[in-house]
């Protein structure tokens, strides 16, 4: 069983809008709709589970009904901080299926991830037991303790950047999940999934991602997001046939060398 798990529980304070950023409508349908429709058309993901804001529940119910979204089995509450609402989320998929089903754990504000890297997080979970999708460092990376000195800069060569899905067995997650919780420090500093499983000293493999997997935080992005879209019309209208893998055969390259 392969379970995407879609994570809608931002409320968009850095998009400066009245509503979280995951429901603004982009093309007539909001940016969430755009993103489970990834996991919805694809041959290989089973089920979906959505996690959201408490008030916008029955909202996001009315979405999958009206969007038919029918591979979305649950929308669940999310908690107070983005590790909360997976865990919860986790535990709510434990109910209902297998533990070693694999989980693809997903921004729901990362609308334009291609087919083929979810294809790749099943198969890497498959082969290592897990799958962190990143793409390489474009540019350089400097690390700063105060945000004025340069305190290290990052060997280009040797730095990615992460990306989602995120994706493991299901008991695994969880177990990871669970040991942190009720270590002393809890979640603090733990930003995502591969943070959580290199705390506890795992190995964590790389999956390439595709360059236009962006995550739609700033109002920047959002005019990116509705460039892909357009280019996206265009490869359908005239064939060009670039959308679905744009940056993935570069980065897959890259990774192999």
């Amino acid at each position: 069983m392969n379970i995407a798990i879609i994570f809608a529980s931002g409320k968009g304070t850095r998009m400066g809008i009245e509503i979280p950023k995951q429901f603004l409508e982009i093309n007539g349908k909001p940016i969430l709709v755009h993103t489970v429709e990834l996991f919805q058309y694809h041959n290989m993901i089973d089920k979906i589970y959505i996690s959201t804001l408490k008030e916008y529940i029955p909202y996001v119910r009315n979405l999958v009904e009206m969007n038919k979204l029918t591979k979305v089995v649950s929308v669940i509450e999310g908690g107070k901080t983005a590790q909360d609402s997976i865990y919860n989320a986790l535990k709510k998929t434990e109910e209902e299926n297998q533990s070693d089903s694999i989980v693809l754990l997903h921004d729901g504000v990362r609308p334009f991830v291609s087919s083929d890297v979810i294809t790749a997080n099943i198969e890497s979970v498959k082969k290592y037991g897990n799958a962190i999708t990143s793409i390489p460092a474009y540019e350089t990376i400097m690390m700063s303790k105060d945000g004025n000195l340069i305190n290290d800069v990052t060997v280009r060569s040797e730095t990615f950047i992460g990306q989602a899905p995120q994706s493991f067995y299901l008991k695994d997650i969880i177990d990871a999940h669970e040991k942190i919780r009720n270590s002393e420090n809890g979640y603090t500093n733990m930003v995502d999934a591969c943070t959580i499983i290199r705390t506890l000293g795992k190995e964590v493999h790389l999956v390439p991602g595709n360059r236009g997997n962006i995550k739609i935080t700033t109002p920047e992005d959002v005019y990116t997001f509705k460039a892909f879209l357009q280019y996206k019309e265009d490869e359908q209208a005239f064939g060009l046939g670039l959308t679905n893998n744009i940056g993935t055969q570069n980065n897959i390259i890259k990774y192999k060398k």
